[in-house]
């Protein structure tokens, strides 16, 4: 099934996706008058890696020699960048699609009141699946800039990291909502927690992975962190492969799978 056909079956045009429905288009327009008032809170998730970035390139990368990707030769802040720009698109669509998202779902009850107006539920996940990919899109840029400014970029291919980025944000913050969709309490989002610090700590960002055992490499090609790790570093260096397209078909699908199940659930908890 191809794509166009798979967002038909989801009753979801590419325009609708990315902020063209003008019904989702008004969720995204309350989140950023909200945000007038606590932009703190929006930037705060790019300084985690930032800081990583920092500390790498001013201490780490004189103790850890040149790495080899697809038999090119790098920099360890080469090879530790686009990674680390990956993890700061994952923070940034998963914090407003799950703490976010389950804040207006269980405790304010916004969206109960959105769903008052001609707004439907898949208005809602496309909202606020919108809003996570431009916050998600903000650290990417602001990330890219940094690598360009203190010359980690490899190759002239790192410009499409950019749409890599919001790529790899789609996935994170639709599996985010319909995962947020299940959750009863505050206590569930250790579970949040417990999935994104491992795959943040063993999705190759910091060494390559054929220094894992075969099993445990497995796992780790398995994780959709590493899916976007792979195809940023493949870009940002200009080692580019096939398997490339099939980082990027395993998280257009995950996106789509997931925004399909958060629509479906937001129906299901808010509809009578």
């Amino acid at each position: 099934m191809t794509s166009s056909a798979v967002l038909q079956s989801l009753r979801i045009t590419p325009v609708g996706l990315f902020g063209g429905s003008r019904r989702a288009r008004r969720l995204v327009e309350r989140n950023i008058m909200v945000y007038r008032r606590g932009w703190i809170y929006f930037v705060t998730g790019f300084f985690e890696p930032f800081f990583y970035l920092l500390s790498i390139g001013l201490g780490l990368k004189h103790l850890v020699g040149p790495l080899a990707v697809g038999g090119h030769v790098v920099s360890y802040t080469v090879f530790v960048a686009p990674g680390l720009l990956a993890a700061s698109a994952m923070n940034g669509a998963v914090f407003d699609s799950t703490f976010n998202v389950f804040f207006k779902l269980k405790i304010a009850k916004t969206y109960d009141a959105v769903l008052s107006t001609p707004l439907g539920p898949s208005d809602v996940a496309l909202g606020e699946l919108t809003w996570s990919l431009m916050r998600g899109s903000v650290y990417s840029v602001a990330f890219l800039l940094v690598m360009l400014g203190l010359g980690y970029v490899g190759s002239a291919w790192a410009v499409l990291c950019y749409p890599a980025a919001v790529l790899l944000g789609f996935a994170f913050a639709s599996c985010g909502m319909a995962a947020t969709s299940y959750m009863r309490g505050w206590q569930d989002f250790d579970k949040v927690s417990l999935a994104v610090i491992p795959m943040f700590l063993f999705s190759a960002i910091f060494y390559p992975l054929s220094l894992y055992s075969g099993w445990l490499q497995l796992l780790v090609r398995c994780t959709p962190l590493y899916q976007g790790v792979a195809l940023l570093r493949g870009l940002d260096t200009g080692v580019l492969s096939w398997a490339m397209a099939g980082h990027a078909a395993y998280l257009l699908l995950m996106g789509l799978v997931s925004l399909r199940v958060t629509t479906r659930r937001l129906a299901l908890l808010l509809l009578p």
